[in-house]
């Protein structure tokens, strides 16, 4: 009879083991919330979820990125400021775990919460994806550069990440310099003075802001290289490390494209950044 039991026991063991082991395959789609994210989005077919790509045992640094693609807030650029960056980062050792965050609709709550769960879901998962939940960063492109920098600035905690990067990033709410299709999709069309200054990310920075690598063309004219000058000269001010650079030519949305010009320079030189620390 005991026999019986703890072989039964095994068993479950057993089939546990599996389904952990299921939701870590690669590239396995996982939800971000179980029940009822905090706050509802107008459109009930757009849902919080990750996807995540996790490096060969043997080239495991620990270390994780939580990639989130831009796209005005109004809609996700997936692949090329997203999943394609995922053989990159596991060839480095990195896990990448790519967010599929909700559109806010006016609601600035919206993504933010769902990037600051992707933060939690990747640090509670930190043992079984062999992950340091000391090295765990977030990367942005555009928009998705706006909410980066918004979880390095605006998160405590266990939603606060190591590192940052980002890429031709929305950074400032303030109409003079922003994008304004994020602007408006982000906080709404007549957004206040005092919101507009609290999500301008160069405005929140502080010594406790995460160390930032920044690149971006000089002659983008859909983000205004001035965001990302102006987080960086913040950084600098509050005595943050922080690496810019800023090619010739390129304009907006190159990702990881070969096509863009400076391809080959700006993957070394992130590499490189990566490998300092």
């Amino acid at each position: 009879m005991y026999k019986k039991i703890f072989c039964m026991m095994c068993l479950l063991m057993m089939m546990a083991g599996v389904s952990a082991a299921e939701r870590v395959s690669y590239g396995k789609r996982i939800n971000l919330w179980e029940k009822r994210p905090p706050h509802k989005s107008e459109n009930k077919q757009d849902t919080a979820w990750v996807k995540v790509f996790l490096p060969e045992k043997s080239k495991a640094t620990g270390r994780a990125i939580v990639i989130c693609p831009g796209g005005g807030y109004q809609h996700l650029a997936m692949e090329h400021e997203g999943t394609d960056w995922a053989p990159v980062f596991n060839n480095m050792g990195i896990a990448a775990i790519v967010l599929h965050y909700r559109m806010p609709h006016g609601d600035h709550r919206i993504p933010i919460e769902d990037a600051e769960q992707a933060m939690r879901l990747v640090r509670h998962n930190a043992k079984a994806w062999g992950i340091n939940p000391n090295d765990v960063g977030i990367m942005g492109s555009s928009a998705g550069g706006h909410l980066a920098s918004t979880i390095a600035t605006h998160a405590e905690s266990d939603a606060k990440p190591n590192f940052q990067i980002l890429f031709y990033p929305v950074i400032t709410m303030d109409p003079a310099f922003t994008h304004m299709g994020s602007h408006n999709n982000l906080l709404g069309k007549n957004a206040k003075k005092k919101q507009e200054m609290l999500f301008s990310n160069d405005a929140q920075v502080n010594r406790t802001t995460p160390r930032a690598w920044i690149a971006l063309s000089d002659d983008d004219t859909v983000v205004l290289p001035a965001n990302g000058f102006n987080y960086y000269f913040e950084c600098y001010r509050h005595d943050v490390e922080a690496s810019l650079h800023v090619y010739p030519s390129g304009g907006h949305g190159w990702g990881i494209r070969p096509a863009f010009r400076f391809h080959t320079e700006m993957m070394a030189e992130l590499k490189a950044w990566l490998q300092s620390f």
